[in-house]
């Protein structure tokens, strides 16, 4: 099922966090080889992670994270504007309708369905909160992903080739998109929106003005 937590909720499930953190250290330092800082207890954090994002995870039945992926508005510190604006012509990406989507990992053994549910739970998070697009970093293996369920972005600019080709990317999700995506998770999207609300309590308010 998909879990919402703001940074400060997380200490709540300590077991789901460190294996998100620890699948990161693997995802994101072992396997694609980035330049990333884990430490002693063998988790990824950067320093976003200290910025109160709401994290969007996967909890497979037996409780364990299966996915995940963190959000920050773009009102605020965000990873494509600090390190990434080279890709965009040098501007900023800074509005109260676009949030930053960054850290999209699965554990190891997850498929599609888990990548599409984070992505439809992306969703929720944009329809609730009044938001029209996602902005985020992504590296060529996504690419692949993302079409598969249903959920290319437009590329705003890129740089390298082959496999350490990076793009910026900005997603929107009409309810033809939202269809789709549940589709390829094997979801309803009655349910996931049933699992929003029971995080927020029903409805939120809307983060911004019409």
């Amino acid at each position: 099922m998909i879990r919402y937590l703001y940074a400060d909720q997380l200490a709540r499930e300590p077991a789901l966090q460190h294996e998100m953190f620890r699948d990161r250290a693997d995802q994101f330092g072992r396997r694609l080889g980035w330049n990333v800082t884990v430490d002693s207890q063998g988790e990824e954090r950067d320093a976003y992670d200290g910025e109160h994002p709401l994290y969007v995870l996967w909890q497979s039945a037996d409780g364990g994270h299966g996915g995940s992926m963190r959000f920050l508005p773009t009102t605020g510190r965000t990873m494509v504007n600090d390190h990434f604006s080279h890709l965009t012509g040098g501007g900023r990406i800074e509005s109260p309708l676009i949030w930053e989507c960054t850290r999209f990992c699965l554990s190891q053994g997850a498929g599609g369905q888990v990548a599409a549910a984070l992505m439809l739970a992306g969703g929720e998070i944009m329809r609730n909160f009044g938001l029209r697009h996602f902005v985020g970093v992504f590296d060529a293996r996504m690419v692949r992903i993302y079409r598969r369920i249903g959920a290319s972005p437009e590329v705003l600019g890129s740089a390298g080739t082959g496999r350490k080709r990076v793009s910026v990317g900005l997603w929107e999700f009409s309810e033809a998109a939202r269809a789709q995506v549940a589709t390829s998770a094997g979801l309803s999207p009655a349910q996931s929106a049933h699992w929003f609300d029971r995080a927020f309590g029903g409805p939120p308010p809307l983060a911004v003005s019409a």
